[in-house]
């Protein structure tokens, strides 16, 4: 019995005069009442909002752990298999003749910028360090806290949080859009990824309710990102000017220095927006690229060079070998409130690794349409490879420099506590003032501080425009002016008012709520892309055997 011929096209209504002329009015008008709900609640009852996100966050950390973890490590295999298969490799995203739309450095930097640049400065150096002194190995006694024994451990956990696992998220969502809709011709949305699976369905409320699940999702990813973000641009501007406001008694950035960091990164943000993808995001990107190789020549010629290399090679294998035992392992708590080893592997795993899952299945739909929509005419293959692995590389390479760095002066370059206690965002900052003298600490802090700002303003810029392309059923032209301009207002105002509910954490459990209904999305998403290219295996060895009859 022949296949049916695979669904081309989806009906996907949108307003045809007024205010919301070119967009779908459910998807527009529920994303920003829910957003908006979420808003006032935060802002107008702030202790409220904070003690039930807590519990929220509780309850879903207790029971979705085998979940992430098995999800993530399926959005690997799915990756890469489909790049590794001959046939499924050499596949063109897009039809034929289609050339890519931009130079592949311009292609690599607007994807390691919208994915993930922001992050990589703050944890580069924060997150080698907090692992040197505490990780699974350690709790299980493999290896000695803060020990010279602990630092490829070290860098095996921070490797697996930011390598495969991360770009694997953001990869397998760009490529089923990609092909959906550059290969079939359907709307760049979300919805489109699940055509094999539910066909036209998806015309009505089931594809915007998944439409408006990945718009929540997407604000509330990003809001991570730029919270961190801009918690440590506070940091950085304080390490430069000295102003007390914007740092409080215990080094951390103060809720009035986010929200200022906040008003300027944002208005940033919609002017980028507002010239599109191919103006001020591209050049912010290059930008960012460029600035990114300088930071990077600098710890590289000033920083522990043979320690970072050694910690690179050594820890890059640690963690290739290691990665389907880190991928699968789940510690689970014994159901007592001991303080036993168990308890604490749990907790760790909680903390990190299934918080990173959630971060990164948030940030997935905006990121990985973002990728499909730079991907064009490119083939699956160069396609993961472009998304999944090199800037993987290029993070292990970062945290291996800077963090590595920072490693070495704790432990043989006499630094003390000065890097290890000091503030998550300003960990970076704290190494380069024991490194280098007051005024070119300042000079190389204003670097930073750029960086983070372009950083920044590429990753919201990049997030508004993918939301109001998921809110116009997939129309990628530059549309609606006033649109993005509300999409920037609102991005804002929602990270403003999680930080005054509960700062950082508060944005943290906003985001692990929003990424459990996308990670269903994802899963079938998954299935939908695998399903589509075996039926189209099918209908071209039948196609075949017409044109070339046994003789």
């Amino acid at each position: 019995m022949p296949l049916k011929p695979p669904l081309t096209d989806l009906d996907i209504q949108t307003a045809d005069n007024g205010f919301y002329e070119g967009f779908n009015t459910i998807v527009s008008v529920g994303s920003k009442v829910l957003i908006g709900v979420l808003i006032v609640w935060a802002a107008v009852w702030s202790i409220q909002a904070g003690e039930i996100l807590s519990n929220i966050r509780s309850t879903i950390d207790a029971n979705t752990g085998p979940w992430y973890m098995y999800a993530v490590a399926f959005f690997i295999v799915t990756a890469l298999g489909l790049a590794l298969y001959p046939t499924t490799g050499r596949l063109m995203l897009g039809q034929p003749g289609d050339k890519p739309e931009f130079s592949s450095f311009s292609w690599f930097s607007m994807m390691f910028g919208a994915g993930i640049g922001i992050g990589m400065l703050t944890y580069a150096t924060a997150e080698p360090i907090y692992h040197f002194g505490i990780n699974p190995d350690t709790i299980t006694g493999a290896t000695t806290a803060s020990a010279a024994d602990n630092v490829i451990s070290a860098y095996k956990w921070s490797f697996l949080h930011w390598g495969f696992s991360a770009w694997g998220c953001y990869a397998i969502v760009g490529l089923a859009l990609a092909f959906f809709s550059y290969s079939r011709g359907l709307p760049l949305t979300i919805r489109s990824g699940l055509t094999p699976l539910f066909g036209r369905a998806l015309e009505g409320p089931l594809g915007h309710v998944i439409d408006i699940v990945s718009v929540i999702a997407t604000i509330l990813g990003v809001a991570v990102t730029i919270g961190y973000g801009v918690s440590q641009f506070a940091s950085g501007v304080f390490n430069i000017t000295g102003a007390a406001w914007l740092m409080n008694a215990e080094g951390t950035p103060t809720v009035a220095g986010m929200l200022t960091a906040l008003v300027v990164v944002m208005f940033c943000s919609v002017l980028s927006a507002l010239s599109g993808v191919g103006k001020g995001i591209k050049w912010l990107s290059n930008l960012n690229m460029g600035l990114s190789f300088f930071i990077l020549a600098f710890f590289l010629v000033f920083g522990s060079t043979l320690f970072a290399f050694r910690s690179l090679f050594v820890g890059l294998w640690d963690y290739l070998i290691n990665l389907p035992a880190m991928s699968l392992t789940l510690f689970r708590p014994d159901g007592t409130d001991a303080d036993n080893m168990q308890n604490a592997l749990a907790g760790w795993q909680g903390g990190w690794t299934i918080f990173y899952w959630a971060w990164w299945i948030a940030f997935a739909p905006f990121v990985g349409l973002f990728l499909a929509r730079i991907s064009r005419g490119r083939t699956v293959r160069e396609y993961v490879l472009g998304a999944m692995i090199v800037p993987s590389l290029m993070c292990f390479v970062w945290f291996a420099f800077a963090g590595g760095t920072a490693i070495d002066l704790t432990l043989n370059g006499g630094a003390g506590d000065q890097i290890t206690g000091a503030g998550i965002s300003s960990q970076l900052f704290a190494m380069i003032n024991f490194m280098l003298s007051p005024l070119l600490a300042k000079l190389m802090s204003a670097v930073i501080v750029v960086l983070l700002l372009t950083y920044l303003v590429t990753s919201a810029d990049s997030a508004i425009l993918i939301i109001n392309t998921i809110a116009a059923a997939g129309d990628e032209s530059p549309k609606g002016r006033l649109h993005i301009i509300a999409w920037g207002s609102i991005l804002g105002f929602v990270i403003g008012a999680l930080l005054v509910a509960g700062g950082l954490d508060a944005i943290n459990t906003a985001m692990i709520i929003g990424a459990l209904p996308f990670s269903v999305v994802m899963v079938l998403m998954c299935l939908s892309l695998i399903k589509a290219l075996y039926r189209d295996g099918r209908r071209a060895k039948a196609a075949e055997a017409v044109a070339n009859p046994a003789e």
